[in-house]
């Protein structure tokens, strides 16, 4: 805002500050030809004089302020030794009602070629053809409790404010509340439309389940009986389920996945599950093929490369019922593709699959039905985000982790001893136990990250001759997979790699990660890197390797590194310190994810989706309107359950 409501004369103007002043234009000083100099303009009143400086001066000038006239004044004074003058001052014909001008003003965010007083006015006009008469959305008492401003006042105070005041804050609070509510709204609108699609009932005897977990060599953590529990009355009911599953690291989801799958493949249905890799993919179908073929339930594999006669056969099998669970990628989804009676979808990994790619998995070519979805992530999400990216899903978390995993001792140390560290590893070595060196990724403006990994790996080989590997972004999937299983057979004993890692590889026998240049890395990446170790019973370390100096950000990073495990609370604090943009991506991409509301007010956007329940339920008309006004109407076709 720029108060102009300082109204005084030119004797008794203070500096720097915005003031009205009623002038009589004395002369004008134009600005030589060719040269630098600012336009002079000489005012006075019965105080004193002030020079008015115009550096892209001209005729124009002349008109705005005619010698002789008076006109009001507003800008900043500065004085130059004993001299007051005002730089580019707007002026005003004495006319104008001084309360137009004594006032305070609203600034606007501008693009080339339109200044404030066109959007100024713009504004004004849109507010006046707004009327008065908007239906109130927000129920009275919760209004009066908060104590907001209705709509239409709160537009009008952050606009036009009588006073720089608490006022402002308030008006603004309770739009940044309207644009979470309609977001909200806007997401349970949409779970309400997919609820209302035809989907399939999975009631199940639980033959299938008894086996499995009569099989299993340990027993289901409490967490994983629960979230199991709560995806089988979804599977019995006729809408389709939408179910978003949070793991932490190593808590066990692709069990819960197996079971969710048992009352459907029960009801002769197919399930398909798409991972975000094809070495994910394949370990998901190994896991399958050694717990669930035993019980008579045949699984298939559809890679992106496989000889044409082979994907004829799978395509095949997954047309006529045969592949009754089916493991891929973006494969899944292919035109060619087509299922016989597809009852579930298992995502793993959703951030890597857009809208229409979950939308392409139909019920098959003898269904009508929505197939259920339960989508995987092992990436903790704050509640908050959750809720507004995630919004219109069933939420299950998995923290607890299964008996007999052991702690994994996070190390935190400087550069310098990546020497001593590469030394230590033979220790690891001899007791026939595996470890990751991750090398980060360099930003693109350097030539690759491939020259960090591969130093590495050369000054390692040294040490360590054939029993180091490296995997690095750029190998073939082919490639990959084949290091990817000689590591895990322990033909390796030490992998270099880059972040290509994959979020949930299993190699049971690797207990030991080092991260060089730790403070490159996000929160999130770093708890799912420290993920890879620690997956059996042996003690596993996690050593992460800073380069000094250490910013703020970075320390503090590290610091809850050492300090916890959970990745829940990992995912908060990376919350608090990254803010909603930089997690969602739209940051670096220029994307304003709201146009007032502020999606780390935790607190906020829980209390907008608990009204946005209760209103729901209501059905009002004028909720319609919340929706036309934040462009959310057309959001609830867009994320249609994606």
């Amino acid at each position: 805002y720029t108060d102009r409501r300082t109204h005084t004369t030119i004797a008794e103007a203070p500096t720097h500050t915005d003031v009205v002043l009623k002038v009589k234009i004395e002369s004008h000083t134009p600005s030589p030809r060719y040269k630098r100099t600012p336009w002079k303009i000489i005012a006075t009143d019965s105080t004193g004089t002030i020079e008015l400086i115009f550096f892209n001066g001209g005729k124009w000038l002349e008109k705005k302020f005619p010698t002789g006239e008076e006109v009001y004044l507003t800008g900043k004074v500065d004085t130059l030794l004993t001299e007051k003058q005002m730089h580019h001052p707007e002026g005003f014909n004495t006319k104008t009602p001084l309360t137009e001008i004594a006032c305070i003003l609203a600034n606007y965010p501008l693009t080339s070629g339109v200044g404030q007083t066109s959007v100024r006015k713009a504004v004004g006009e849109a507010y006046q053809a707004l009327g008065t008469d908007i239906t109130e959305w927000l129920p009275q008492e919760f209004l009066k409790q908060r104590d907001w401003p209705k709509f239409n006042n709160a537009l009008k105070t952050l606009h036009t404010p009588a006073e720089l005041n608490q006022k402002i804050e308030k008006a603004k609070n309770r739009l940044s509340f309207d644009e979470l509510l309609a977001w909200q709204l806007a997401l349970l609108k949409t779970r309400q439309n997919t609820k209302k699609e035809p989907g399939f009932s999975h009631k199940a005897k639980g033959n299938l389940k008894k086996a499995l977990l009569a099989a299993l060599p340990f027993a289901l953590t409490g967490d994983q009986q629960k979230v199991s529990t709560h995806i089988e009355a979804d599977l019995e009911k006729k809408e389709p389920m939408l179910r978003l599953l949070q793991g932490d690291v190593g808590a066990g989801k692709t069990i819960v996945a197996f079971l969710a799958a048992l009352p459907v493949l029960e009801n002769n249905k197919q399930v398909a599950m798409m991972a975000p890799t094809e070495i994910l993919a394949i370990q998901h179908y190994e896991n399958a093929k050694s717990i669930l073929e035993p019980l008579g339930i045949k699984c298939a594999l559809l890679k992106g490369k496989m000889p044409a006669k082979a994907k004829g056969e799978v395509h095949e099998a997954i047309q006529n019922g045969n592949a009754q669970m089916v493991f891929g990628t973006h494969a899944l989804i292919q035109k060619k593709v087509i299922f016989n009676a597809l009852g579930l979808a298992i995502i793993d990994e959703q951030h890597r699959f857009g809208v229409r790619q979950r939308l392409a998995l139909s019920g098959g070519e003898n269904s009508t039905l929505q197939p259920d979805v339960l989508v995987m992530t092992a990436t903790p999400i704050p509640r908050t985000l959750a809720l507004t990216t995630y919004g219109d899903m069933d939420i299950s978390l998995l923290k607890e982790k299964p008996p007999g995993r052991t702690p994994i001792k996070t190390t935190v140390m400087a550069a310098e001893k990546t020497k001593s560290i590469a030394y230590a590893l033979k220790r690891i070595i001899e007791k026939g136990e595996q470890a990751y060196w991750v090398c980060p990724l360099v930003d693109e403006s350097e030539k690759s990250d491939l020259a960090a990994a591969t130093k590495r790996f050369e000054a390692l080989s040294k040490l360590y001759p054939n029993q180091v590997v490296l995997l690095h972004g750029k190998m073939k999937p082919t490639e990959k997979e084949e290091i990817m299983q000689a590591f895990k057979a322990g033909k390796y004993k030490v992998m270099v790699a880059t972040t290509v890692i994959e979020v949930g590889v299993d190699v049971p026998q690797a207990t030991t990660m080092v991260i060089e240049h730790a403070e490159r890395f996000g929160l999130a990446q770093l708890h799912q890197l420290r993920g890879r170790v620690g997956r059996g019973s042996q003690a596993s370390h996690c050593i992460l390797l800073y380069t000094a100096p250490l910013g703020k950000t970075s320390t503090e990073r590290l610091n809850i590194m050492r300090q916890t495990e959970d990745g829940f609370l990992i995912a908060e604090k990376d919350y608090e310190l990254r803010g909603p943009g930089e997690m969602l991506g739209t940051q670096q991409a220029g994307h304003h994810i709201t146009r007032i509301a502020n999606l780390a007010n935790t607190e906020m956007v829980l209390e907008a989706r608990t009204l946005a329940e209760e209103l729901i339920v209501q059905d009002k008309p004028e909720l319609d309107i919340l929706l036309e006004i934040f462009n959310k109407n057309d959001a609830q076709n867009l994320v249609k359950s994606g």
